[in-house]
């Protein structure tokens, strides 16, 4: 039988549905969420403690939360001020409010049929499969859980990138004359990567970005990986570093394009120990903002829901890949690990 990736028909939603990763946002947040996040996964004891010394650093408190807050609130602002009434719902996979729950309210609020976005913009197994897997244990852990549709993948679209340039050329604007472009994106093992386009999707968005600031040269590295025996996704930022110090650079924009906002990783891995590092180079680092809030960011979701909900809409999309599908494929985004793949919804079965 043929997939069916795209969805041609018109449909009809009782909410939107917003889908995080989430984050504590309290010192005795920290420990309960780390059993959240590692869940089924091997992890020493020791190792855990030093993730959550990475927290304790900034209290026990992880910014993502709030930023999705923000995010949830402008969301509202804009469908309510484009006419579509239609309430948004938030649900993380890690931390409060947890999905399962979000789920449970919007079936006692009389929700039947959702679309949900979820807040990852590039494709690899955490940052889409396993939201559905979320998505799919969430549903059966119900009586009568909403049916949900999900909002395709949107790197490529025009909202985000024109969100990114914004960022970018900001940053540029306060940094050094003639800095340097650095991308980032959180790095994967190597045999998960493999499994998706995760690469191949943040070099084309890297380039469609650059190009609209007027970069002719830039670099992608790729941030805090967890370590363990297996491979991860490599330059570091570190080594990206010493490469644009070691190409006459005084000053560089470091520009998180795999995160839509401020998680531990940015403030800590970009903001701290990064711009320690670049320091003792002599680099000065100007880090660009993620996108946030801004309004080509919150207005391409508006659009996307739009988008499902008329027949045979347009797809816009930039570069040479072409619109992410509206149902993901059996082979979407693959975990590389051994035995079958878990159940998951928004598939093209």
């Amino acid at each position: 039988m043929t997939e069916r990736l795209f969805d041609d028909e018109a449909r009809r939603y009782d909410a939107l549905l917003v889908v995080s990763f989430g984050g504590p946002e309290a010192p005795e947040d920290v420990m309960p969420f780390l059993d959240n996040v590692l869940r089924g996964r091997d992890v020493p004891a020791a190792a855990k403690a030093r993730v959550a010394e990475r927290y304790a650093r900034f209290g026990g408190v992880s910014p993502i939360n709030a930023h999705t807050r923000a995010f949830v609130r402008a969301l509202r602002t804009c469908l309510r001020e484009s006419g579509l009434q239609l309430p948004v719902y938030w649900g993380n996979r890690n931390w409060k409010p947890m999905l399962e729950d979000t789920l449970r309210r919007m079936a006692a609020d009389g929700v039947r049929d959702a679309i949900a976005f979820v807040t990852s913009s590039f494709s690899s197994y955490s940052g889409c499969r396993q939201y559905r897997e979320d998505l799919h244990r969430a549903a059966a852990a119900l009586d009568a859980p909403p049916r949900i549709d999900k909002l395709r993948q949107h790197w490529n679209h025009p909202g985000f990138v024109d969100a990114v340039t914004d960022r970018v050329r900001t940053a540029f604007n306060e940094a050094e004359p003639d800095a340097a472009l650095l991308f980032t994106a959180h790095s994967l093992p190597v045999a998960m990567a493999a499994c998706a386009d995760y690469q191949a999707q943040l070099r084309e968005a890297c380039g469609l970005v650059a190009n609209n600031v007027g970069v002719d040269r830039w670099r992608l590295a790729y941030q805090s990986a967890s370590g363990g025996r297996q491979p991860w996704l490599q330059p570091n930022v570190e080594t990206a570093l010493r490469q644009v110090r070691d190409d006459g650079y005084a000053g560089v924009v470091v520009a998180p394009i795999g995160f839509v906002c401020d998680h531990l990783e940015v403030v800590l891995d970009l903001d701290v120990e990064a711009r320690r590092s670049a320091a003792a180079l002599g680099v000065e680092v100007t880090r660009a903002a993620t996108v946030g809030t801004h309004p080509a960011y919150v207005g391409m979701v508006r659009d996307l829901v739009v988008e499902r909900c008329t027949a045979n809409s347009r797809r816009p999309s930039l570069g040479v890949a072409g619109p992410m599908p509206d149902f993901c494929a059996a082979s979407c985004c693959l975990s590389g690990a051994a035995g079958p793949a878990l159940p998951a919804l928004c598939g093209a079965q």
